[in-house]
């Protein structure tokens, strides 16, 4: 949720009953990571802090940042966390992993979280392609008893009433707080947003290429297709070493141009239809008892 999770829209997700998670890009300085972490915990309740490992390798000072906020979670995932997982449990900070895999749920657990996110291939933003998020969630619950949050397609009370049902301690939400009011997501992001539909996603590390912010290649990234996708899609090595192609997914993003940017979106992308609030949408996720009730 980089560069639409900020301190408001955290705090409000918390607020209303649910986790706000900071999302703590590559991008982003140490004093960003502070003062919205300050937004965050203004309203007194527990929210948590999303890091990427291979970011935190190259910016060590974005988790001295986090370790001063002392969130009540962070997630470290994408890279070699390992190494920063003793520092997070001596500030007594619950860790959480996204493992796309079950052998990334295996190295979890020997790393010594506290929490594993079993993150589907529906899922939006980066992580793996390689297994969809029920089957994935049923094979990591069998093999631990930590605690297991299932991410991926998971838009409504009905995708939160079935991962819980399957035995889910809850729901890792991303996709469906895009286009509320208290996100960093321009208002041009959100009217594509909402038009999208389901079949709109595609998978790819075309972006990445196109940024160069330095994700390993093994974490593609779920978004909604554009031009630009489309132009360059089989082309990433070509595009890492063109100017002119980095030059114009650049202006692309500072534009917030649709056409040219990455919108990281997951497949449930297509239940949005309209911008809300932090409060509406947790409160719409909170119905999710109806479903398992009627399922008894």
């Amino acid at each position: 949720m980089a560069n639409v999770s900020g301190g408001r829209l955290t705090a409000a997700i918390s607020a209303a009953g649910g986790l706000g998670m900071l999302g703590a890009g590559s991008a982003v300085s140490a004093d960003w990571i502070r003062a919205e972490g300050a937004v965050a915990a203004e309203g007194g309740k527990p929210y948590g802090v999303g890091l990427m490992a291979w970011s935190v390798k190259d910016h060590p000072e974005h988790l001295d940042a986090v370790l001063e906020l002392k969130p009540a979670l962070v997630s470290l995932s994408f890279g070699d966390y390992a190494p920063y997982v003793g520092a997070l449990h001596e500030e007594g900070i619950v860790v959480a992993m996204q493992a796309g895999t079950v052998a990334d749920a295996r190295e979890a657990i020997d790393a010594g979280v506290d929490a594993i996110v079993a993150r589907g291939a529906e899922a939006g933003g980066h992580g793996r392609n390689a297994v969809a998020t029920l089957p994935l969630l049923q094979a990591i619950l069998d093999l631990t008893n930590l605690p297991v949050l299932a991410a991926g397609g998971i838009s409504g009370p009905r995708g939160l009433a079935a991962v819980l049902a399957a035995g889910a301690a809850g729901g890792w939400v991303g996709t469906a707080f895009l286009t509320c009011a208290e996100a960093l997501t321009p208002d041009s992001v959100r009217a594509r947003v909402i038009e999208a539909d389901e079949t709109d996603t595609v998978y790819g590390t075309v972006f990445d290429a196109a940024s160069r912010a330095g994700w390993p290649d093994e974490f593609g990234g779920r978004a909604l297709r554009n031009a630009y996708f489309d132009s360059w899609e089989g082309r990433e090595e070509e595009l890492k070493a063109d100017d002119a192609g980095h030059d114009d997914y650049v202006t692309g993003v500072r534009s917030a141009d649709p056409a040219r940017a990455s919108i990281y979106a997951g497949q449930g992308v297509g239940a949005l239809t309209s911008q809300s609030t932090a409060d509406e949408v947790v409160r719409s996720f909170a119905g999710y008892r109806r479903y398992l009730d009627a399922a008894r």
